[in-house]
């Protein structure tokens, strides 16, 4: 079952909907619509994947002019490695979209997930377009509606938003986003979406979003595959009458703070989404000699299949994650590394603590499960945010 959004409004001057276009063939909410009354500043963040699909290759080049009016989504295909007629077909969803809505097809992001390579049918979106400019509102239906129409092997919506008081005005800011299965930053098959009626210059909106992914959806994986769709946009249309910039210290920190909120938050819903996981996992390396390091150290213990299945079995293998810090690239004398499972500690000076078997056992099981890594060798640090592996998984993907 789908967990109901409980969410009564979106920014000022912004509507959105949901409906089925019969993508899917189980008859599930399929395509989705953001759109903003009026020309928006925008900003996105895109996959470095080298295959990427024909959605984000296109609003790359329409974000060249730093505006959108909407964004129009779809789920269950992904358009992506379907050559020219790919390309065509996002092409036509921004110009469908765009002549519903009187603007400009340059004024139109295209986001798509779902299954590589498998052509769009286009009959499909154009209904699909048709209904959601009919049926676009602010209610909180139609945002329900939106946020389960991006899914796909996700088990809930994903859903936040954040307002900012300011000289008797609010500022209000909502994400959504997608994602559950190839989580691995730089970003991962997700999408999301954050929307705001502050009135913000795009170059500023650019650099914030940029920060804010760098600190949340870049520090996640689930199972180590980076895919060809992922993108974060953001909006920012001016409605709430609210100038954010430089000059303005106090406003400017606290809109930095709720887009990066936002985005963290929503990232740490994608992992406690993940394909097949039950366990949250945080994974912390410090004492490194560089930044560098300590996120290679991290990202391998987090994207060892040996460490997933472990904390799946609640099994304390403390070896396999020194294992896994020793083949990362990372600067690593064995001697000097300590390793605690919340704050009970594995690993000594790189040979097993004074620690029972059952203390271990105990400390590993618990639903979300802290573990840290100490190299002995600097002082810098950085986290990965993961989770376990079950079964489930392999049911999922296969």
């Amino acid at each position: 079952m789908n967990e109901k959004v409980q969410m009564n409004s979106l920014p000022k001057g912004f509507l959105c909907s949901g409906v089925s276009a019969g993508i899917k063939p189980n008859g599930d909410l399929d395509m989705a619509l953001i759109y903003s009354e009026v020309l928006a500043n925008a900003a996105g963040v895109f996959t470095t994947n080298q295959v990427c699909a024909a959605p984000v290759k296109l609003c790359r080049k329409h974000l060249t002019n730093s505006k959108a009016k909407a964004i129009i989504i779809n789920s269950g295909i992904a358009n992506a490695c379907t050559g020219e007629l790919g390309m065509e077909s996002a092409s036509l969803m921004a110009q469908e979209t765009a002549n519903h809505l009187k603007c400009s097809h340059d004024d139109i992001l295209v986001c798509s997930t779902g299954k590589i390579g498998p052509q769009l049918p286009m009959d499909n979106i154009f209904d699909g377009i048709h209904s959601l400019i009919g049926s676009a509102s602010a209610s909180a239906d139609q945002i329900e509606s939106t946020t389960q129409a991006i899914m796909t092997t996700d088990t809930k919506p994903k859903l936040i938003s954040r307002s900012i008081e300011w000289n008797d005005k609010i500022i209000s800011l909502t994400g959504i986003a997608k994602g559950a299965g190839m989580i691995e930053p730089n970003m991962a098959t997700m999408l999301a979406f954050i929307i705001t009626d502050a009135n913000i210059d795009p170059m500023l909106l650019n650099s914030i979003l940029k920060l804010s992914v760098n600190e949340s959806f870049n520090r996640i994986t689930v199972d180590g595959d980076q895919s060809t769709n992922d993108s974060v946009l953001i909006l920012a249309n001016g409605a709430s009458g609210i100038v954010v910039e430089k000059s303005e210290k106090e406003l400017y920190s606290k809109f930095i703070n709720a887009v990066k909120e936002i985005c963290f938050e929503l990232a740490m819903m994608i992992v406690k989404d993940g394909e097949g996981s039950d366990r949250f996992v945080t994974v912390s390396v410090e004492g490194a000699k560089s930044f560098d390091d300590a996120d290679q150290a991290a990202r391998s213990v987090a994207n060892s299949l040996l460490n997933k299945t472990a904390w799946a079995g609640t099994y304390p293998d403390w070896g396999r994650i020194m294992d896994a810090i020793g083949y990362s690239r990372a600067k690593i004398d064995e001697e000097k590394v300590n390793i605690f499972y919340g704050e009970t500690q594995a690993v000594k000076s790189g040979v097993q603590a004074d620690t029972s078997f059952e203390e271990l056992v105990n400390a590993v099981s618990v639903e979300n499960l802290s573990i840290r890594i100490n190299l002995g060798l600097g002082v810098d640090k950085a986290t990965v945010y993961t989770c376990n592996c079950t079964e489930a998984y392999v049911q999922i993907n296969v």
